[in-house]
């Protein structure tokens, strides 16, 4: 095989998630649906942290960088999905390949360290409220959040860069509907084995250091909540880290599914599924579960509500 830097396929095909034209119909009305319950529910979710002073916590300024997360990881993924499925043959050029992957790992990257920081916040506000101000303060809380970009940056750069000097010499079909590592790594003709060695270490190093901060501080957090004598006390105390603990589950789960197995057990069908989760439906569902499991976030919509309508009562 011929081995090098240079790039000899200058577009790439991305297959979709299926060639079956009604069932194509079917999935563009359906995720479409999903597509805009997503920027509603996103953009509402900053709207209404921004707008409600019970909400301008620590806290819920890193639920906004989430929700705006979310709202770009959809933004990058969904639209061309959508384009794909009214299509016979979805091109991408090289360089839009190279700029989805790169938006699409940092945007993962950053969510991976987002909820590791949001889990320590947690762990700070239930074992240590008394000094829950002093722990998290404004810039400790801005530093952790600009960490989380320039560590899921650092991330996607690396990738990014180590995939793109492989050589593409044919077949240029990728088995997906977005460009990502595992079926770019199996369309190259030069030797990957640098590549998987990196999305292990560098990927991994930063996944399960991550990992480790979640799980670190929910047994801390379990550990102080079963010292509370109060069931009330319980149940108020679990309700203000469930919402985080489902979403954490969710994207942890998936993402180690899909990347974290020998390449020998890669399978296309079940990755695209698992990638269709973490980055379609998984942004969907963080404001829903936010907003129906979060005492906070609806007290302060329906105060909203009622102010609004007050007003329009006048």
């Amino acid at each position: 095989m011929e081995q090098g830097n240079h790039t000899r396929v200058k577009q790439f095909i991305l297959l979709g998630l299926t060639d079956i034209p009604e069932l194509k119909i079917l999935l563009f009305w359906v995720f479409l649906l999903v597509f805009i319950i997503t920027l509603l529910g996103n953009l509402s979710i900053i709207v209404l942290i921004r707008i409600s002073p019970l909400l301008h916590t620590p806290m819920y300024f890193l639920l906004i960088n989430l929700s705006v997360i979310d709202l770009c990881y959809s933004s990058v993924i969904t639209p061309n999905m959508l384009a794909n499925f009214l299509s016979n043959r979805q091109i991408i050029s090289l360089s839009g390949c190279v700029a989805q992957m790169f938006i699409f790992l940092i945007l993962g990257s950053t969510e991976v360290l987002l909820l590791a920081m949001m889990a320590y916040d947690r762990y700070a506000a239930i074992c240590h409220p008394l000094h829950y101000s002093l722990i998290i303060t404004d810039k400790v809380c801005i530093s952790l959040v600009v960490g989380s970009y320039l560590g899921g940056f650092v991330n996607s750069l690396v990738h990014t860069t180590c995939t793109f000097m492989l050589t593409f010499c044919g077949p240029n079909k990728i088995s997906h509907f977005l460009c990502d590592i595992p079926p770019l790594l199996k369309l190259s003709c030069s030797d990957t084995t640098l590549n998987e060695v990196a999305l292990f270490t560098v990927a991994g190093t930063m996944t399960f250091g991550s990992l480790t901060v979640v799980l670190v501080s929910y047994v801390r957090i379990i550990s102080t909540i079963m010292k509370i004598h109060s069931l009330e006390g319980r149940r108020q105390a679990f309700s203000t880290c469930s919402s985080h603990f489902i979403c954490v589950t969710l994207f942890f789960g998936t993402g180690f599914f899909m990347y974290f197995r020998p390449s020998s057990s890669y399978a296309l069908d079940q990755d695209r599924v698992a990638t269709l989760f973490y980055t379609v439906i998984i942004p969907m569902l963080n404001p829903l579960i936010y907003s129906l499991r979060n005492q906070q976030v609806k007290k302060a919509l329906m105060q909203h509500l009622g102010n609004c309508a007050l007003k329009g009562g006048i």
